[in-house]
């Protein structure tokens, strides 16, 4: 019997090694070009860990937010200073003062003092150099910007934008069309039912997420080819996190069909957000809600700590981030082999400077010692990437192998949140897509590659130098 099982793991060795020949020559001759077309053209599983708010590139911003007027919506943004009111006076929540390129609908508008609307310019009034600023103000596109930069003036700039549904679903969609391009058949993303109109009231959570459904129905929606599924995104360090969990809950277990899962958001740094807070809150709800999941950030820190040990306490089944974990080894090894999933974010987390080089990543250990892991965006636009550029970073940074190529495209559908009718429709096709691109690939090697012209994004060009 020992000899049967050693004969047989070599024969399972050996024909690893012959199926994933073809790659290890193709990445020895490929080009980053090469590489990139070929990872760019290659069918995906699902993206599992993205923030919408964070996925809007700042040119689709700013031409949504100028399309609004036709609905009734003016945008403003704040393009001078003019210390109308002290330094500070901001309430909990809200855009600081002393911030450019913030965000208002007209109704908010409205409410400014005679010197503050001074401070602001119709978003579509902006000069050519008004302009440029605002879009480079969403994203990290300078080599001193860091997480700071991110959570603290991002988010805040959008401000109103973001509460805007007619701009929310229009993201989306060109987020699915953007992603059916890269060969990517699934989405679940962070896109709370938040939506107001042009008065400034805002409508019910019910309301917004028909109005959401119904823009799925749409042509460009449905020919993606991406299956979306939605996260309510609940901020984690606020006074109410509490109260608002229990209204997520409510919501979420009446709208199962495309809300399957709640995630608690925000940066894990503020302490008043630490997993544990929540645990009496879970409890007593899980009296009275069935099969409820949850997903949440854990380990996006510098320091070692128990947040993901913890998280799994709270009863995630996966983990965005997890770039420490490798610090907390009875929780590492309690990963290994499953159940739980870490959904690693290679471009987040090094222009987040949560790793200042690839050669500290904790990712090859994870997916080397059994770790479940799949590769997601996070915040892509105003990282200014892509779901190829995460295949790419993980393939050239690790020299991934096509079986670990695959794997990841795997786990990032079987670990998804959807029924498990949904799962396995996609998991089948899938296979079959990634089935017929290699054999295709085999047939033509290089020349498969001619017709494909990637959409690249800053990242990659900054990085890697590959825009020319």
């Amino acid at each position: 019997m020992g000899l049967f099982i050693i004969c047989t793991q070599a024969f399972s060795l050996n024909a690893y090694s012959q199926v994933d020949k073809w790659f290890e020559d193709f990445k020895s001759k490929a080009t980053d070009e090469q590489l990139y077309k070929f990872l760019y053209a290659m069918p995906k599983g699902g993206d599992l860990h993205n923030h919408l708010s964070g996925a809007g590139f700042p040119r689709w911003w700013y031409e949504l937010a100028i399309a609004q007027e036709s609905r009734g919506f003016t945008y403003y943004t704040k393009t001078q200073i003019l210390n109308c009111r002290p330094y500070g006076s901001n309430e909990f929540g809200g855009a600081p003062y002393l911030l450019l390129f913030v965000n208002l609908q007209q109704s908010n508008y409205d409410k400014l003092s005679s010197c503050e609307k001074k401070e602001y310019t119709k978003l579509k009034d902006l000069n050519p150099e008004q302009k440029q600023g605002w879009l480079n103000s969403l994203k990290l596109d300078k080599s001193y910007e860091g997480r700071d930069e991110f959570f603290q003036t991002h988010w805040q700039r959008l401000n109103d934008l973001f509460v805007n549904h007619h701009i929310q679903a229009e993201i989306l969609v060109r987020n699915m069309v953007a992603f059916g391009n890269e060969g990517l058949s699934y989405l679940e993303i962070d896109m709370s039912p938040t939506g107001v109109r042009p008065d400034g009231s805002f409508l019910k959570a019910e309301e917004v997420l028909a109005y959401y459904k119904q823009r799925l129905k749409k042509k460009d929606a449905i020919d993606s080819g991406v299956e979306v599924r939605f996260h309510w995104a609940l901020l984690r360090f606020t006074p109410d996190a509490e109260k608002n969990l229990v209204e997520a809950y409510k919501f979420l277990d009446q709208n199962r069909d495309m809300y399957v899962a709640l995630d608690l958001v925000g940066r894990e740094d503020n302490d008043k957000g630490y997993p544990l807070r929540f645990l009496p809150t879970l409890r007593k709800l899980r009296h009275s809600y069935p099969d409820i999941e949850l997903s949440m950030h854990a380990g996006e820190v510098d320091e070692p700590n128990q947040h993901i040990r913890d998280t799994l306490l709270l009863g995630a089944n996966r983990v965005g981030h997890g770039v420490n974990l490798l610090s907390d080894p009875d929780t590492f090894l309690l990963m290994r082999h499953g159940p739980y999933l870490v959904e690693v974010n290679l471009v987040s987390n090094l222009l987040l400077e949560y790793v200042s080089d690839y050669s500290q990543h904790s990712f090859p250990e994870f997916l080397r010692l059994e770790v479940p892991v799949a590769l997601s965006t996070d915040d892509r636009g105003m990282f200014d990437s892509n779901i190829t550029d995460e295949f790419f970073v993980a393939v050239k940074e690790f020299n991934l192998s096509w079986a670990e190529v695959k794997k990841l495209s795997r786990n990032s559908l079987q670990y998804g949140y959807m029924d498990e009718k949904t799962k396995t429709r996609l998991l089948k096709r899938y296979a079959k897509r990634i089935q017929k691109f290699e054999q295709g690939f085999k047939n033509k090697e290089m020349k498969s590659l001619q017709g494909v012209k990637p959409v690249k994004h800053g990242f990659i060009c900054s990085k890697y130098g590959l825009c020319g």
